[in-house]
């Protein structure tokens, strides 16, 4: 079978990117004509195959994704992030310098991902209080994870909550509500069961 990348019109793309197949760049939301929004892919990129970027986008240097990633339009992306197999930002997310979504995360609109945060395999960020109700999709209203903050594998975060700096989700929890910065939650419902700076492996070397 022959090789096919699709890059659509008013794509911008570095000299220095890497472009896996099967790859499509630019992709019009519904109601758009192509090349009617931007995608502006930064530096260093590495788009491996299958994934798909729509139109829309400001993406800083070095994004890599993973195989089967797909990035909805109307982003904002800074540096050096990682979005892994098979991952999924919809559209209206603010994703910081330096973050890392592994394989199977879900990312909906109006969810705020600050610097340097950690989003583990299978994590699932909601934004819907109410699905299906008459006024949903006026209340949308994604997470706010702080900077540094890590969220364990399989974790679902409900939608408005807001993770603190530097705090730690465990795997498999269901975060209900805010979580202050540094604590350690785990549970469904979390609850919070440690500090950060109580777990050795985080301690300062001295």
């Amino acid at each position: 079978m022959d090789s096919f990348t699709r890059i659509y019109p008013n794509v911008s793309l570095p000299d220095d990117a890497e472009i896996d197949d099967f790859v499509i760049l630019g992709k019009p939301p519904r109601g758009t004509v192509p090349g009617a929004l931007p995608l502006i892919l930064g530096p260093g990129c590495v788009i491996r195959s299958h994934t798909v970027i729509y139109a829309g986008n400001t993406i800083g240097a070095g994004l890599q994704t993973g195989h089967g990633a797909m990035i909805r339009e109307s982003n904002t992306i800074g540096e050096r992030v990682s979005i892994g197999t098979g991952s999924v930002v919809e559209h209206h997310v603010t994703i910081g310098d330096r973050v890392r979504l592994h394989s199977r995360v879900f990312v909906p609109e109006y969810s705020v991902l600050e610097e340097g945060c950690w989003l583990g395999p299978g994590v699932i960020v909601t934004n819907a209080r109410y699905p299906l109700s008459r006024d949903v999709k006026t209340q949308l209203k994604g997470a706010h994870i702080e900077s540094g903050a890590i969220v364990g594998a399989g974790a679902v975060l409900l939608p408005g909550v807001r993770i603190g700096a530097r705090a730690l989700v465990g795997a498999g929890a269901v975060v209900t509500r805010d979580v202050p910065p540094g604590t350690v939650v785990a549970g469904n419902p979390a609850r919070v069961i440690n500090t950060v700076s109580d777990i050795d492996a985080y301690a300062p070397e001295e």
